[in-house]
């Protein structure tokens, strides 16, 4: 495997992610993006390492009850199958890396305001769902997961937060899975267009250094860290990264 480094970027991101209740897929493909890899190659690995990550997360808050399925089913209904087509679309090179750009761009600056909206929605009661608006909302944010290779969680959460969606758990707990679905969609969706130089032991070591990194950023205290700082870190980080891929692919700019 080229690129030994990335086993231990991968590792850090994703026990900062997991620690903090996300996947990482946006910081995944922002530290790809950096590297001469096929972009089909760099959203497969995002979306299995989402995977990876947010599987074990997921699994715990079914344990404690924290889905609520009544209100989930309208978000996940319509944005598995829209993952599913985004990443079937078949994407110019510099088509995908400037709808990257923009989208760790929107990422970052969600990602900052995080911590501010959860507060917003720390002792929200549970509302009925309302099947439209949550459609609508989640078929949206399928689409550009699939597109992308996030999982799109980061995006869904801050939006959640915002509308008052239901308590900080539940959203954090819906956020996962949605995770997860899109990011298994979005996988289906592009084992139909891979190219025959992917590598696949490069994916195999990457899958366990950020299984490793979850599983420890699952289970540390994250009462050691602080997770305002981590998530702004990241956040300031993610948007770096995003400028630096508009630089190299927005005409403007070549």
């Amino acid at each position: 495997m080229q690129h030994w480094e990335l086993l231990f970027f991968f590792f850090v991101i994703a026990f900062v992610y997991a620690s903090v209740g996300f996947g990482g897929g946006s910081s995944y493909l922002a530290v790809l993006a950096l590297y001469p890899l096929a972009f089909q190659e760099i959203r497969l690995i995002a979306l299995l390492c989402n995977v990876v990550v947010v599987t074990g997360g997921t699994v715990l808050f079914i344990r404690h009850r924290q889905v609520d399925w009544k209100k989930i089913i309208p978000l996940v209904l319509v944005s598995v199958p829209m993952a599913f087509l985004g990443a079937s679309l078949r994407l110019e090179q510099d088509t995908f890396f400037v709808l990257l750009g923009c989208s760790l761009q929107v990422a970052a600056v969600l990602l900052w305001m995080q911590n501010h909206l959860a507060g917003r929605t720390e002792k929200t009661v549970a509302t009925p769902p309302r099947y439209t608006r949550d459609g609508l909302l989640g078929g949206s944010l399928g689409l550009l997961s699939g597109m992308v290779g996030i999982g799109g969680g980061i995006f869904l959460a801050p939006l959640l937060n915002l509308i008052r969606w239901d308590s900080a758990k539940r959203i954090a707990a819906t956020a996962s899975l949605f995770i997860l679905v899109n990011s298994v969609a979005g996988i289906a969706g592009q084992l139909t267009q891979l190219p025959a130089t992917v590598d696949f032991s490069r994916i195999l070591w990457l899958g366990i250094a950020v299984l490793a990194g979850g599983q420890l950023g699952s289970r540390l205290a994250i009462a050691r860290f602080n997770p305002l700082e981590i998530r702004r870190l990241t956040a300031v980080l993610i948007f770096v990264a995003g400028i630096e891929v508009l630089y190299k692919h927005l005409p403007l700019f070549n």
